[in-house]
This record gives structure tokens, C-alpha cells and sequence, in this order.
């Protein structure tokens, strides 16, 4: 098959695909492009891979593929991407590098305080959403976040 009859890249992804990147706001490099540093493509991934959860059940303690609670679906999203974290939302904020608000980037982790504890996770969206597992009787799901008691780390 000549050059000029193979599919496109995005017809080959599938529509899915595309929704998908579209959904977490992915951009296409082209060849020859200038590439992100390795950590944002570790971080968009795991993004990618929070969103394909949507829907999957909350359930305490759970680390999926199919049921998550908070800190289980930043594990294993993160994990499938290609990084270790720790299990509970306070390990996880205690092994990222600690960023500003005006520093944060998609696949970012957003920590929600109470006090001096994190009591929940999420990975940021951009606009200010995250994908989450809130809590009991909730599903996965892009929610915008509803506090200003959030800290944000990057995982390295």
C-alpha cells in the first residue's frame, strides 16, 4: 500500500481514541516535534488511564482494574503508566514533589486537607476538574474541585 492510501493515525485509534484525548486534553506531537519532559508523559498517561475508569465503582480499600477508592485509582493509574506511588492519599502526598497552585499540570495530584491530614486524591484534569473515586455509592468520575484546602504534587 503507497504512502498516500495508509490511514490516518487518528482513523486507526479509533474513535474512542480520540474522545478519549479529547477528553483529557492531549495534544498531538508531530514528528520532529518539540517533546514534554518524561514525567508529563507519565502523567498524561496515567491521566488517560484515570479517565478510562469512569463509571467503575468506589470501594474502600480497593486498587481496581474494576473498583476504586481514592488513592487506589491514583496508584493504579500511575502504576499502569509506569511509577510507583505508596497506597494511602497522605503517603502519596508525602512521596510527590510539593507545587504551587500556578504550577500545576494535567496529571498532576490534588490532595485535599482537613487540619493537618490529606483525607482524599484525585488527578488533575486542567480547569480546574479532577478524576476521582469520592466516596461510597459514587462512581469514578471528572469532577470540578470544590474547595480551596487542596496541596499538589508531582509525582517524579
Amino acid at each position: 500500500m503507497g504512502a498516500h492510501k495508509r490511514p490516518s493515525m487518528m482513523s486507526r485509534a479509533g474513535a474512542a481514541s480520540a474522545l478519549t484525548l479529547a477528553a483529557v486534553g492531549a495534544t498531538v506531537l508531530m514528528p520532529g516535534g518539540a517533546q514534554g519532559a518524561e514525567a508529563s508523559t507519565v502523567a498524561t498517561n496515567a491521566l488517560r488511564i484515570a479517565a478510562s475508569k469512569a463509571g467503575s465503582p468506589y470501594q474502600w480499600g480497593a486498587t481496581g482494574p474494576y473498583r476504586f477508592d481514592c488513592s487506589g485509582l491514583t496508584l493504579y493509574s500511575f502504576k499502569r503508566a509506569g511509577k510507583s506511588l505508596p497506597r494511602t492519599a497522605e503517603e502519596q502526598y508525602n512521596s510527590t514533589t510539593h507545587i504551587s497552585r500556578a504550577a500545576r499540570e494535567r496529571g498532576d495530584l490534588v490532595f485535599f486537607v482537613s487540619g493537618r491530614g490529606v483525607y482524599h486524591v484525585g488527578i488533575y484534569a486542567g480547569d480546574g476538574k479532577i478524576w476521582h473515586a469520592p466516596k461510597t455509592g459514587a462512581v469514578v468520575r471528572l469532577e470540578r474541585i470544590w474547595t480551596n484546602s487542596v496541596l499538589y504534587g508531582r509525582v517524579d
